[in-house]
């Protein structure tokens, strides 16, 4: 059965869109930001994201919606390294095989921490991640990519007067083992995220980033900003809730709406 008689060119396009920018960058980063921070977890602690998002995107008069739930756990090997492995479960609508729900591209990655001053408040690490493909079945339901993939996170940290700035830049890769759902694309992402201590238990961030993907041909790119609030009631506990407004430079133009929740827990 061909992918492409189930829905018009314009709602397959969006089920690529939500699929490439879902599956580019991995979910482990500074919940519920896009935009990760130097912090890994102390040597022999853990620590469990749990997150929940719902994106709608539209054009040309179509929609597309994508419940993504990742689940990541991270293991402190020392106190500037972190491994992690993750997978998720995503629904996509409109339904295209059938099968439009189950879990997505497992992963694994590690963050290391290399440069550290505490006087100056800086800090710089760097984070890959692996992403396992999905069977042929789910590629086409838009769960997830059906080659193995990859992604490399540049991530700067600096302390100031209000809480914490960061910044990453990173480039991925996300192949396909069917072309005529989406083309192999490269993609890369430029972010920053100043992050606003109000009191000890709250702290909000607006988070703001373009991102491109070049592949089949052609270079698209997006920008996006995201305000967050995140509540941390003690020390081992964050919960996170962020609205991310995305749009591209194609026309017709994609706009994307996240609604994105979050809990961290280290234990």
């Amino acid at each position: 059965m061909n992918f492409t008689s189930f829905k018009s060119p314009a709602c397959l396009r969006l089920i690529a869109f939500l699929l490439l920018n879902s599956a580019a960058f991995g979910v482990n980063a500074f919940q519920p930001l896009m935009t990760d921070d130097t912090g890994t977890p102390e040597k022999g602690s853990n620590q469990l994201e749990f997150v929940a998002s719902q994106d709608w995107a539209k054009t040309a008069g179509e929609a597309a919606h994508l419940l993504k739930i990742p689940l990541v756990y991270t293991r402190g090997l020392t106190d500037t390294l972190e491994i992690h492995v993750g997978t998720q479960y995503a629904r996509v609508r409109p339904n295209i095989t059938g099968n439009d729900r189950g879990m997505g591209n497992p992963s694994i990655g590690a963050k290391w921490r290399f440069y550290e001053n505490e006087k100056n408040g800086t800090s710089i690490a760097l984070k890959s991640e692996i992403s396992f493909p999905v069977s042929a079945s789910r590629e086409k339901a838009g769960l997830g990519v059906g080659k193995t993939s990859g992604n490399l996170t540049f991530i700067l940290t600096q302390e100031v007067s209000f809480g914490e700035i960061h910044f990453n830049a990173a480039i991925g890769r996300d192949r396909f083992r069917d072309a005529g759902i989406a083309p192999d694309a490269t993609l890369g992402r430029i972010s920053v995220a100043p992050v606003w201590k109000v009191t000890d238990k709250w702290q909000l961030a607006l988070d703001a980033g373009i991102e491109s993907k070049k592949g089949g041909g052609t270079t698209e790119y997006s920008r996006y900003v995201e305000p967050a609030v995140i509540f941390v009631p003690n020390k081992d506990l964050d919960l996170g809730l962020g609205f991310i407004a995305a749009t591209n430079n194609q026309s017709p133009r994609t706009t994307t709406y996240t609604l994105i929740g979050s809990v961290t827990w280290q234990f």
